[in-house]
């Protein structure tokens, strides 16, 4: 939708820095991409239901775009990004400190896909993506040859609208779908499942077409169980360990810290326009989302890291990385990277040893600095 600009300052782009009210609905919206608002007058609760899911739904093209943008300037190395991205339109350019976001939250999710997939090779696994909306990483992947070696069933969950789209995409482009028919012709595949994850949460849920409980398998969350009341988003992770007998193990990438100043103004400002990231305070710091993980059953290890300690670890982000990503922009936000930085975390969770041979030895416990976490609440 289209926002209005003007010359008068938000008292919260004021607070934080930043030039215009544009400017900052950009960068409190666009980096965790399924953020929007209801602009309905209508007041019945079905209707403000409906017009929730709408935004929900629809802010896959501002993922779509942001990615767009972090390819287009070299921060990203992904060809099947444009394949997934609206015919015509044009690539947008995101600010340098949405880019940077968009890069490191990737990379992460990335390293810790690779480690599982690395870990006993010989081993066929089982990928699951929540509301993966028009995310490549599959074809990223499987171009990279990473499911040579052990075959890799994976799902993708999405609401009907999003798999429409997307499935209409990889029909009409031979690259996209000449993969999944490669991988179809060996022991690996690909598919797409138009299932509202709520539906999961049901007392009889559906069940996932070819979800094989015997594969160790990965679920992979980027902002999308943020999106369900706490305990819905529960429901949905026992789904799966009930489901699911081999390995299990959940990356999550989510918001947190929403009672500190910037965290307050961003839910605020959210709340205003009828959105509500639902965990958001229950799951409020990295120690809570280790002890969430934990209560769903990802008892053998957790981990979590804010983005900022993922772009300053040389674990996750190596020192020629950061030079080479500095050098794309320039970026003179130093402190409003650091503060928006801080206010999201990659966090992950598993039972079973081929993750602990994958990630034990990633060093993701609690720090000196989550210390303010515990006095914020």
């Amino acid at each position: 939708m289209a926002l209005k600009t003007g010359r008068n300052k938000h008292p919260a782009s004021q607070q934080h820095g930043f030039n215009t009210e544009l400017e900052y609905a950009s960068y409190r919206t666009q980096w965790p991409e399924k953020t929007g608002w209801c602009d309905s007058n209508d007041t019945s609760e079905s209707d403000a239901e409906a017009g929730r899911d709408r935004i929900v739904q629809q802010t896959d093209q501002d993922a779509s775009s942001s990615r767009m943008s972090a390819v287009s300037l070299g921060y990203l190395d992904d060809p099947f990004t444009r394949g997934l991205y609206p015919p015509g339109d044009d690539v947008p350019k995101r600010y340098p400190i949405i880019n940077r976001g968009t890069y490191i939250r990737t990379k992460a999710i990335d390293q810790l896909v690779t480690r599982f997939l690395e870990a006993s090779p010989k081993q066929n696994k089982q990928i699951i993506s929540l509301g993966a909306g028009s995310d490549t990483r599959f074809f990223r992947f499987w171009a990279d040859r990473a499911f040579e070696e052990s075959g890799v069933q994976y799902h993708e969950l999405d609401v009907e609208a999003n798999v429409n789209r997307k499935r209409g995409m990889i029909r009409g482009s031979s690259q996209l779908s000449g993969y999944v028919d490669q991988a179809e012709k060996g022991s690996s595949f690909y598919r797409l499942h138009a299932i509202d994850l709520r539906d999961l949460t049901a007392k009889s849920p559906p069940i996932i077409p070819g979800l094989d409980a015997e594969l160790p398998t990965l679920l992979i969350s980027e902002c999308c169980l943020c999106y369900l009341p706490p305990d819905a988003a529960a429901s949905v992770l026992q789904y799966f360990t009930m489901h699911v007998r081999a390995p299990l193990a959940l990356v999550l990438y989510e918001p947190i810290r929403p009672f500190d100043a910037f965290g307050k103004t961003m839910v605020s400002n959210l709340a205003s326009r009828g959105i509500h990231l639902q965990t958001l305070k229950r799951y409020s710091s990295l120690e809570a989302q280790r002890h969430r993980l934990r209560l769903a059953g990802f008892d053998t290890g957790q981990g979590a890291r804010d983005v900022y300690q993922l772009w300053e670890s040389n674990e996750w982000t190596s020192q020629a990385e950061r030079d080479r990503v500095e050098r794309l922009e320039w970026l003179d936000e130093i402190e409003e990277w650091k503060l928006l930085a801080s206010h999201y975390c990659v966090a992950w969770g598993w039972r079973g040893d081929i993750f602990d041979e994958a990630w034990k030895d990633l060093n993701g416990a609690r720090s000196n600095a989550e210390a303010k976490d515990h006095e914020l609440g």
